[in-house]
């Protein structure tokens, strides 16, 4: 059986702090309590068939509501985990107060037999690269060294 595939788009930014990220802090009843560990790039998961980059662009949107805000994308490789996540790296900006999550539903309180929308990211907001290291989910954290590899030339 072929892995789960998920691309998304880690979008950064230059200026006077250095190098920032934009992250999106999961949504949902499990994460609302958790801030260190919480957060992710902007991903979702694609068919084996669909070009990564193209599901890593809708996925960037749809979690945003916002589109990539730049043209060229730069491939950070993959990582596997429970799924295969690969993910392209852009330089743009964008305001991080201003995103509109797509939703998804889940039975909340469990067993309760209530269906209740949480958005997929909660909320999205820039830090430096030392900072993010501390908020992303440990198994992303390779692709902000990828990153980091890539800027330094």
């Amino acid at each position: 059986m072929p892995p789960v595939r998920s691309s998304g788009v880690l979008l950064f930014r230059r200026g006077g702090n250095g190098v920032e990220v934009l992250l999106g802090h999961m949504g949902g009843p499990f994460w609302a309590r958790k801030d260190d560990g919480a957060w992710s790039i902007p991903k979702g998961e694609h068919g084996p068939d669909e070009d990564g980059e193209a599901a890593a662009r809708r996925e960037f949107a749809e979690e945003l509501g916002r589109p990539v805000p730049a043209a060229a994308l730069h491939p950070l490789g993959e990582v596997r985990g429970r799924k295969l996540l690969t993910v392209w790296a852009a330089e743009g900006d964008l305001d991080a107060t201003a995103i509109s999550s797509g939703t998804f539903p889940l039975e909340w309180p469990p067993r309760s037999g209530r269906v209740q929308e949480f958005p997929e990211i909660d909320r999205a907001a820039w830090f430096d690269l030392t900072t993010a290291r501390a908020k992303i989910v440990q198994a992303q954290l390779p692709f902000l060294d990828r990153l980091a590899a890539h800027l330094a030339g």
